[in-house]
């Protein structure tokens, strides 16, 4: 069985869709329904740049999301794939809105205005340069909860994503962080300080999680046509209701991306087709189950030798 997965945040770049920008004209139309929906040129800072301006976290999660959806709609128009085969979608943290999207629960313009104030939210949460994110390498989720527990009176940070065995991500303010590196260096634990100017997925979102709160509570959803894998939860649902509350816990709950993968093998899923900008949910994936088969689809030529035989 197969399913589909979308990336988060980080996988952007500059004329990320460009060659189903030239060729399709319903893409075109797709980007051009995007600025019209925000009021200014997101579409131009997808094709074109400038990096900087594309970078903002208010701008990323629309773009990004933009990006995935018309990969997937392409998908769907010029292979002629019966998508009701599907039966999990995922996403990484804004990817869990491409997923919504695509499988019908959200309306395109509603993702779009959604993840613009998402973005927003979550970026200006936290005083510019107050806060942040590292990247634990080589290590487990074990170990890492192990070094905060014994430190909790040392410093205070918090698990932000398990993506992976050997790749867990933390957020918190800076002078903390700095506290943090100190200790995993002490230990022989390889770390990075992440170029991010904000500690997303952890209890100093609180402001972003009281305005979406409001925002997700009056924009209305669907019963998705597949299951969703909530990055809450690592488990799935159908329920419209439910993949609501969830969306609210989600800024301020870790990505259980490492969890949720494992969900999806156990549930039978053998292929995983990774579409929208970059390659990072593909090599995760692979560090976490090799026994699955991944693709990542994000250009014609992807498109053109995508293989969905479920």
């Amino acid at each position: 069985m197969i399913s589909v997965v979308f990336p988060g945040q980080g996988s952007q770049t500059v004329g990320m869709a460009s060659s189903l920008y030239e060729n399709y004209g319903y893409i075109k139309d797709f980007f051009a329904l995007a600025d019209e929906t925000l009021k200014y040129p997101i579409s131009k800072l997808i094709l074109k740049g400038p990096v900087e301006e594309l970078n903002k976290t208010e701008n990323t999660q629309p773009a990004i999301f933009i990006v995935s959806y018309s990969i997937f709609e392409t998908i769907k128009k010029e292979k002629n794939i019966d998508l009701s085969k599907i039966k999990f979608l995922a996403g990484h943290s804004l990817g869990e809105y491409s997923a919504l999207a695509c499988s019908g629960s959200l309306e395109y313009e509603q993702t779009i205005k959604l993840l613009k104030i998402r973005g927003k939210a979550m970026q200006t949460a936290v005083p510019d340069g107050r806060g942040g994110m590292v990247a634990v390498l080589g290590s487990n989720i074990e170990t890492v909860k192990e070094i905060l527990f014994d430190n909790k009176k040392n410093f205070e940070c918090y698990i932000a994503n398990d993506n992976s065995d050997g790749q867990i991500v933390l957020s918190g303010l800076n002078g903390d962080l700095v506290s943090l590196i100190e200790e995993l260096k002490k230990k022989g634990i390889k770390n990075i300080k992440l170029p991010v100017s904000a500690p997303f997925h952890c209890k100093l979102m609180r402001s972003a999680t009281d305005i979406m709160k409001n925002q997700i509570k009056n924009t209305e959803f669907k019963n998705p046509f597949c299951s969703i894998v909530s990055n809450v939860t690592a488990k799935d649902t159908k329920d419209k209701i439910e993949i609501k509350q969830l969306l609210i816990k989600q800024i301020e709950n870790p990505v259980r991306w490492r969890e949720s993968v494992l969900h999806l093998s156990k549930n039978g899923i053998t292929k995983i087709l990774e579409i929208g900008p970059g390659k990072v949910l593909s090599g995760l994936i692979k560090r976490i189950d090799k026994s699955i088969s991944v693709n990542s689809i994000n250009t014609q030529e992807d498109i053109d030798n995508i293989n969905f035989d479920v």
